[in-house]
């Protein structure tokens, strides 16, 4: 512990001051101890100039704040005394890295990091590779031709022609051959969009779909039982070669209609 400077019995030391002005100001020792929150004890060291008991950094603290209480000015003393202001100390740093030493440091730590993301992401890699790498093979649509064994001396291979592809159309109609069309019966010719639904007589659908310009579909008389037509304006509706009007069946720019055995046409009862 620092010690302090104790200045003689008199009017110049910091306790006899402190006295001095206590009793001028009329207050006790007790009011004084109350007033600071101090006990009895410390307030009669400080008059005393007893103060090896605290450290100095507290004995200069008591000392202002009884000084402020009576307003006196006891900072000489306190100089004389050697409780004045204590500098803080000077922190003087024993340990320094070198640039170098920094440097390397920083590398290592990439490095490592480096080195980690590899031995995650490579193993990951190698085992995706062979899914990324296969290609799906392509299969040929094409029929090859029934090859027969030869019955008389081989021919050269130019002259062996080339497998034919068929061609295959898709429609939303159903694909039916020429030949099996009868040559009496019913026939619609679309010249323009319209939405077609053909009934079976037994109720069963036989084709339905939107059908544009330059479109036709042809259906004998007794695979028929029920028509239903939309824009009626961009159908012409043909019964054995003849032409049907389809007002009486129309309604809303839709035809109903149903056709009978013996090919008569009639409007569809709701």
């Amino acid at each position: 512990m620092t010690q302090l400077n104790k200045t003689a019995s008199g009017a110049n030391s910091c306790g006899a001051r402190l006295k001095d002005a206590r009793e001028k100001a009329r207050l006790t020792q007790e009011e004084v101890s109350t007033r600071l929150k101090m006990p009895v004890r410390v307030i009669r060291s400080l008059e005393s100039d007893d103060w090896q008991e605290g450290s100095p950094v507290f004995v200069r603290g008591q000392l202002r704040s009884y000084a402020r209480l009576l307003g006196i000015d006891i900072e000489p003393e306190l100089v004389r005394a050697g409780v004045s202001e204590v500098a803080p100390s000077t922190l003087v740093s024993h340990t320094h890295t070198p640039r170098y030493q920094r440097l390397f440091e920083q590398a290592t730590r990439r490095a490592v990091y480096i080195a980690i993301t590899a031995v995650i992401a490579v193993p990951v890699w190698l085992a995706t590779r062979p899914h990324l790498s296969n290609v799906p093979d392509i299969q040929s649509l094409e029929v090859p031709a029934i090859v027969t064994a030869p019955t008389g001396p081989a021919e050269p291979a130019a002259t062996v022609a080339a497998p034919q592809r068929t061609p295959v159309i898709a429609s939303m109609g159903s694909l039916r051959s020429p030949a099996t069309v009868e040559t009496t019966g019913l026939s619609l010719s679309f010249t323009g969009d319209s939405w077609m639904q053909v009934f079976a007589p037994d109720g069963r659908m036989i084709e339905q779909g939107l059908l544009g310009n330059g479109e036709q579909r042809d259906f004998g008389q007794q695979e028929i039982g029920r028509v239903v037509l939309g824009n009626v304006s961009a159908v012409d509706v043909r019964r054995n070669g003849r032409s049907v009007d389809l007002a009486p069946f129309s309604r809303a720019n839709v035809a109903r209609f149903t056709l009978s055995s013996d090919g008569s046409l009639a409007p569809v009862v709701d």
